[in-house]
């Protein structure tokens, strides 16, 4: 339905834009939290020097060196955040990456989705889904997760962790990270094996506390996002042992839509909370 090969000279505009900054806005451009709301430690850019396609591959490149952001806050990492917000969208159907990621303590790759448009309320009533989360200092495995439940700090999630096969590490090759998403079911792989099936979550109105019908938040559209975090919550801060340049390689992202059947209809089997 939709793909990014990466063939071109430079990352194709009409299919991703940036995230710029350290901090999350408001739609004034007001300060409502630094570091992403993750106590992360890297300013992203649209530089070439944080992002670029060569040779087939999209680069996202970590790297030590100090920048001010806009309220005076100066941070010592730059790197890459990139989505296909405004342009690009899928409710249900496969995502599937193929992507080779950093080692390092402290640093984050991920390959997400974020509603296109907050039905259900802010973060994390109208949903998250994480494709791929991955501990630099950690890379024999990565993990999946859902965000659901109520606006913050009344969200929830749940998730599981896939283990790579003795020899293998999301460093030592191109791996395929990938969700099948059907209305009431989510489905995880790593190199087409199943690792993960989630059927049983909800969201609440932030304000009156009633629950929306299932399969909410997860029947609305969401968007794509790829990005390389350094510190923050997930993986702790860089060391003296983590190496600067840090490069996320991105070789595609492939959108299916199913054909064949029908998509499963949520029924009174699934669980629910």
């Amino acid at each position: 339905m939709w793909s990014d090969e990466f063939n071109g000279k430079e990352l194709d505009l009409t299919k991703w834009g940036y995230d710029i900054g350290n901090a999350l806005v408001d739609a004034n451009g007001n300060k409502i939290a630094d570091g992403w709301g993750n106590n992360e430690k890297q300013y992203y850019t649209d530089s070439k020097n944080n992002v670029y396609v060569q040779d087939g591959k999209l680069k996202i490149i970590a790297r030590k060196e100090n920048v001010t952001d806009q309220f005076g806050t100066t941070l010592n990492y730059t790197s890459g955040k990139i989505k296909t917000k405004g342009k690009y969208s899928k409710k249900y159907g496969r995502i599937e990456v193929k992507a080779k990621l950093p080692e390092g303590k402290g640093l984050w790759p991920a390959i997400w989705m974020l509603p296109e448009k907050d039905v259900y309320g802010g973060w994390a009533a109208s949903g998250e889904i994480d494709i791929m989360e991955a501990w630099g200092s950690n890379t024999n495995k990565v993990a999946g997760t859902i965000h659901y439940g109520s606006s913050w700090p009344n969200n929830t999630y749940t998730g599981k962790e896939y283990l790579f096969p003795e020899g293998q590490s999301v460093s030592s090759d191109f791996h395929t990270y990938a969700i099948e998403w059907e209305p009431g079911e989510i489905r995880w792989y790593v190199d087409g094996n199943l690792y993960q099936v989630q059927n049983n979550w909800y969201s609440k109105d932030p304000n009156s506390g009633e629950k929306f019908s299932f399969p909410a938040p997860f029947d609305q559209e969401f968007y794509i996002i790829l990005n390389l975090a350094v510190g923050g919550h997930w993986d702790g801060e860089p060391n003296e042992n983590t190496v600067f340049p840090a490069t996320m390689e991105v070789d595609y992202v492939r959108v299916y839509e199913l054909v064949g059947r029908e998509y499963k209809t949520p029924s009174e089997t699934f669980s629910r909370s």
